[in-house]
């Protein structure tokens, strides 16, 4: 494919505000029920009857959360959304509408913004979640991403961090630590390309990272899943931190303490690879990467039975008294304090 050296750039100032809304927005359409007015008035209008709200907010900052050196701008707007989405489903239910604003300076063109609309477009359409407003404004340094996202659920439906018990089982969707070290990839790719830019990359034995890195996606399923099998989770909570994060935020939330196994972890051979290629210990990666995406939920003991063996979940450890402590017990049987090495989005390094 021959790449056009001179891509067409449409300043946003020629289209104004709300020339550049009305733009971006022409695609989204409405798929809820509960959507009674999306885009175009002071405020969006939504009906859930007898349904609860849920709502949560992120924000993506350009140098802190991504960087556009590797992250194109679609995977970036379907990523947006994703993450966001994912709150929701750690909740236990179903996200039903977006509202996205976005801050940019002046050196990205119309066509930049259009292609990150696709992405959100795209994760809009993949995920049945309505886009129904939002705000544009300018920046001064680069592009910032906040998207709100509303979902639905019946009471008896939610599940909130605070709810495990001190004999449940811990278990986890997917794999874990592929994102982290698809990140690793990506920088290491980039150090070279400021060497040489006439570098050509080979990424062919680390796509499964690098897609987890991207392109992630929520579980929507997992509440379906677990629903068919007849399990309601005790506690649960997406994986965007890393697992030891999340963990201790249960722990903190229900007042208990956890034993987690190192031999459990749910590892995919391509991470195992890329770990042992960077000299990196996989366990380590596994339990402090974060933008995983997965769901890590505790479940009644007596629910074991139903979801052993089911190959979407992998159960990974148990709770315990508070009392007793965090611990990650090696393959050794050594029982280690666990400690959140995870994200921290305020930290000074």
């Amino acid at each position: 494919m021959i790449e056009d050296k001179s891509p067409q750039r449409t300043s946003i100032a020629q289209l104004g505000e709300f020339g550049l809304v009305d733009h971006l927005t022409k695609n989204f359409e409405i798929n809820q029920a509960s959507t009674l007015k999306g885009i175009g008035d002071d405020a969006a209008v939504l009906d859930f009857k007898d349904k609860k709200v849920v709502v949560s907010t992120d924000i993506l900052v350009e140098g802190v959360h991504f960087d556009l050196g590797y992250m194109p701008l679609r995977h970036l707007g379907y990523k947006a959304v994703v993450v966001n989405v994912s709150d929701i489903c750690a909740m236990n239910a179903k996200a039903t509408q977006i509202l996205v604003t976005i801050a940019v300076s002046n050196r990205f063109p119309l066509e930049a913004l259009e292609e990150l609309f696709d992405g959100i477009t795209l994760a809009a359409n993949e995920y049945k979640v309505d886009v129904i407003g939002g705000d544009t404004t300018s920046s001064q340094k680069g592009m910032i991403i906040s998207i709100t996202v509303i979902g639905e659920a019946e009471e008896n439906e939610i599940v909130y961090r605070n709810g495990a018990g001190e004999t449940d089982l811990l278990v986890v969707t997917g794999d874990i630590g592929a994102a982290y070290m698809g990140l690793q990839v990506l920088e290491r790719e980039k150090q070279v390309f400021q060497v040489n830019p006439n570098s050509q990359p080979d990424l062919d034995a680390y796509t499964y990272l690098i897609e987890r890195q991207l392109k992630p996606e929520a579980r929507k399923d997992v509440r379906t899943l677990l629903h068919a099998l007849e399990i309601k989770p005790t506690a649960m909570i997406d994986i965007s931190d890393g697992l030891s994060s999340e963990i201790m935020h249960i722990c903190k939330q229900s007042k208990v303490g956890c034993n987690l196994y190192e031999d459990k972890l749910p590892l995919d051979p391509q991470f195992m690879n890329v770990c042992e290629e960077f000299d990196l210990d996989a366990t380590t990666v596994a339990i402090n990467g974060g933008e995983d995406y997965e769901l890590l939920f505790t479940i009644k003991m007596e629910d074991f039975e139903k979801i052993k063996g089911n190959p979407n979940f992998t159960i990974i450890g148990h709770m315990t008294q508070e009392s007793e402590g965090i611990h990650l017990v090696t393959r050794a049987n050594t029982r280690i304090p666990l400690k959140a090495r995870g994200w921290n989005a305020l930290s000074e390094e």
